[in-house]
């Protein structure tokens, strides 16, 4: 053997000795360090897994029970009654959220905000759903016609003059007494204005149809031709006024009084509630509804052919759907009107009476639309809230 080939054979027999000692003296960790791990056995994997899938559904169990009961806590908590101001119906709020959040603990109040937040933010696109809108009007009503749900009121009770909101019971008495419409009547000095002194285009000795006398009392609030269909009317017009506040009585209007078919006088008195009886009454006959909100009509007077328009500028604004309608002024009762329009799929009787001016209660209308329109949008969300819960 050459001196080289020993020498080799001597290294490597020093550095397999080195090897071993270190084997024996080295801890077991430090020698797994640079080993391979082992896998586990496939069975322990899936037990594993198995767990780890149940654990998730059990989780989802819980958090979809608490996204339920958070649902409903809120929505009951924002369905309380409408003229609830917005701190108290908050404070409704936090008062289910903290019930919900007990039962269910963080998955519930995680739940209860998710909602809250999607509820809130459509409410306050809805503009202020929560609150009344503010009025000019001295006194107004307002009222779904068929359920009889009050949106509105202020001074409902409060009595006083209507002016020529009286055509409208005038108007009922004549449909429902059926006389012919196409009889022929004339108007006579009997039928002059005596409590204001007002003027009218139908002078003395104008001959039309009750029909057209009807017409015309109802749209453009004529007041000789309000007053001769009392005084043609069976029995006169001592009769006609007796039946007019028989009628009142028969509706329910315990705070109305009628002296006149006009509303020229100031006698004639009532409150927005009553007079939400009577639309709702006269809302029924379909000739009230037909003149009420006719834009126009033109009768002959003589040689003259007199047109006339609609009191009422809303009649011809497409985006109001409106069944009927009157218009009323005298400097003592103000500017009033009353309406029955369809208003975000609900038909809505509106009374507003002593208003300012015309501006004010075209006004007042206006906001209570917007207003009706956001309720009904709220009340939809949260049936969707409730449904989705």
């Amino acid at each position: 053997m050459t001196h080289g080939k020993l020498q080799w054979l001597r290294r490597a027999t020093a550095a397999l000795s080195l090897g071993v000692t270190l084997s024996l003296i080295a801890p077991p960790s430090l020698m797994a360090a640079g080993a391979p791990a082992k896998k586990k056995p496939v069975a322990a994997q899936k037990v594993k897994a198995q767990a780890k899938v149940k654990a998730v559904g059990k989780a989802r169990v819980v958090s979809a029970r608490a996204k339920r009961s958070a649902a409903k806590a809120v929505v009951q908590a924002k369905a309380s009654p409408r003229p609830q101001s917005s701190k108290a119906r908050r404070a409704a709020v936090i008062a289910a959220k903290s019930a919900a959040v007990a039962g269910g603990g963080l998955a519930a109040a995680s739940a209860v905000n998710a909602v809250e937040r999607k509820s809130d933010n459509r409410a306050d696109a809805a503009s202020g759903a929560d609150e009344p809108p503010k009025l000019s009007a001295n006194a107004v009503f307002v009222m779904d016609q068929n359920s009889r749900e009050v949106l509105v009121s202020k001074n409902d009770k409060a009595v006083m003059p209507i002016a020529s909101l009286t055509k409208l019971m005038t108007g009922l008495l004549v449909a429902d007494a059926k006389l012919p419409l196409d009889e022929e009547i004339t108007i006579t000095e009997d039928d002059l204005d005596i409590y204001k002194g007002t003027g009218s285009r139908l002078s003395v000795g104008t001959r039309l149809t009750r029909g057209e006398a009807m017409h015309l009392a109802l749209m453009s609030s004529e007041n000789r031709a309000a007053h001769a269909l009392g005084r043609t009317y069976p029995g006169g017009m001592l009769n006609f006024v007796r039946l007019m506040n028989a009628k009142a009585a028969e509706l329910g209007m315990r705070d109305t009084r009628y002296v006149e078919p006009t509303g020229l006088s100031v006698e004639n008195r009532s409150s927005a509630r009553d007079l939400a009886l009577l639309v709702a009454a006269a809302y029924q006959r379909p000739l009230l509804r037909e003149f009420s909100t006719s834009q126009g009509y033109a009768v002959e007077s003589g040689r003259r052919v007199l047109q006339y328009h609609n009191s009422n500028r809303l009649t011809a604004d497409p985006k109001w759907d409106i069944g009927l309608q009157k218009t009323g002024y005298i400097s003592e009762a103000g500017r009033c009107m009353v309406m029955s329009a369809k208003l975000a799929g609900r038909q809505v009787i509106m009374v507003f009476l002593d208003a300012a001016d015309k501006s004010a209660r075209i006004g007042d209308a206006q906001r209570v639309r917007r207003y009706v329109e956001s309720v009904v949008s709220a009340d939809a969300i949260e049936r969707l809230a409730w449904r989705k819960g």
